[in-house]
């Protein structure tokens, strides 16, 4: 099951045929992005320049001047099993081959039906109905409609630094950064109400408090137009952050007094990535809907919007005249793959992500403490987990320096200052272990040490 090798960087990245590639892309690719590496150069003081892939194998990724790292990104928390050759991709391509598209939500796949009814299994009560969908933009749409049917209330509670995705119905819900649908506020056309998320203390004194979160959710839903709370977790992008362990019992209780429903976005903690199969499971709280992604289908496109009996028969509700549903859901390969890929955290894949991540997150916090004062903070759940720097420009300036030993890693938090790790769930121990050598070495290195 473990799997991968150490770095092997034999070019300087970005190498030459990277930044060749980059400026091809940069030409007929929208200015956004180039336009975000600039201001990332400009507040860390290093360069932002990208390398661009090859291959991947495992829990490596190979670019295309050769050079081999250890991928702690895992495609956004897609890739649960690594790169290719893997059981997901193996039952996707098989699929392909036998029937690349059957006719949606017409005249189903036989692949199609035994995934709904094995993601139906994964809620933690009998009579779940499930909608299939590519992406989690698509699941949290579908989630937000379904409440919409519901509650017959338009109205949604999200929280700061959540992400959802940016789509039009997510992007409303979307509390990482105002930056993102501010410009599009106007179209949105979603109330929304955004509450802090809480989180546990901390040495810096950042900690929101559970009382200051609830109270805001409290206030929302005594409006009476409040439909769906939405919530992640443990907030992925926002920094890997695990919220009080009464949190979402309590907005289990709220949400049941205002007759709105819960919504789990699972998209990031699911599929075994906290520890268990989802991340409520911790929490021993029953959502009304659930979304999935990411790692559902092991690096295939596909997602779910699953949710109790009670809340779906909405959808019945409209004689078919309401409906959400998109020429490539529920496609063949993608449920072969999400068959495959929940077989196979069903098979240990999420005890080892809980037992793993423990010890990884030990010797993480081990490492910041005996480094300079302060050297990062650690937070998380199995294996999603952040690493808190200084500062938005020291996380992105020490993600740089990691590039150059070998490692891909990602920023995210509030504040642009947290490493969110995300590998896949078959990574060896031994890289996990380089890399905390590699993050002390750089961030020694940024800080002069």
């Amino acid at each position: 099951m473990a799997e991968g090798e150490l770095p092997d960087v034999k070019v300087a990245p970005p190498g030459p045929r990277s930044r060749e590639l980059a400026k091809r892309l940069e030409v007929v690719e929208s200015p956004a992005f180039e336009a975000r590496r600039d201001a990332r150069a400009s507040s860390s003081g290093a360069e932002q320049a990208p390398i661009v892939y090859a291959r991947g194998s495992g829990s490596n990724v190979y670019d295309v001047d050769g050079n081999r790292y250890v991928d702690l990104t895992a495609g956004f928390g897609a890739l649960l099993l690594g790169y290719a050759p893997n059981v997901a991709i193996d039952a996707a391509r098989a699929a392909s081959e036998e029937l690349p598209l059957a006719l949606g939500d017409v005249y189903a796949s036989e692949l199609k039906v035994r995934a709904c009814e094995a993601i139906a299994a994964l809620f933690p009560e009998p009579g779940a109905r499930v909608m299939l969908g590519l992406s989690g933009a698509d699941a949290v749409t579908c989630a937000l409609k379904t409440a919409a049917l519901a509650t017959k209330k338009m109205g949604v509670v999200a929280f700061e630094g959540a992400y959802h995705g940016l789509s039009y119905g997510p992007l409303a819900a979307c509390g990482l950064a105002p930056s993102f649908r501010e410009p599009f506020a106007a179209q949105l056309g979603v109330s929304v109400t955004f509450a802090p998320y809480p989180s546990k203390s901390d040495p810096r004194g950042m900690a929101v408090a559970l009382d200051e979160s609830l109270s805001a959710v409290r206030a929302a839903l005594k409006t009476g137009a409040i439909g769906a709370v939405l919530v992640e977790p443990i907030l992925g992008r926002g920094g890997c952050v695990v919220p009080p362990a009464s949190f979402l019992p309590a907005l289990r209780s709220l949400t049941d007094e205002a007759g709105a429903l819960l919504v789990l976005d699972e998209i990031w903690t699911g599929m075994g990535r906290s520890g268990t199969m989802l991340a409520s499971e911790h929490a021993g709280v029953v959502a009304d809907v659930i979304c999935l992604g990411k790692g559902l289908g092991g690096g295939v496109p596909i997602s779910a919007c699953v949710g109790r009996a009670s809340a779906m028969e909405a959808w019945g509700a409209h004689g078919g005249g309401a409906i959400h549903t998109g020429t490539h859901f529920g496609s063949p390969p993608a449920c072969a793959a999400a068959l495959a890929t929940i077989a196979a955290v069903r098979g240990g894949l999420a005890e080892r992500a809980a037992e793993l991540g423990a010890q990884w997150t030990e010797e993480l916090t081990a490492a910041g403490a005996a480094g300079s004062p302060g050297a990062w903070t650690v937070s998380g759940r199995g294996m999603m987990v952040g690493v808190r720097l200084a500062d938005a420009g020291e996380a992105l300036a020490v993600a740089r320096a990691l590039l150059q030993r070998g490692f891909v890693v990602l920023t995210g938090g509030v504040r642009g200052d947290t490493l969110t790790l995300s590998p896949s769930l078959t990574i060896s121990t031994e890289l996990l272990s380089a890399f905390v050598r590699a993050l002390s070495a750089a961030v020694a290195q940024h800080r002069g040490a």
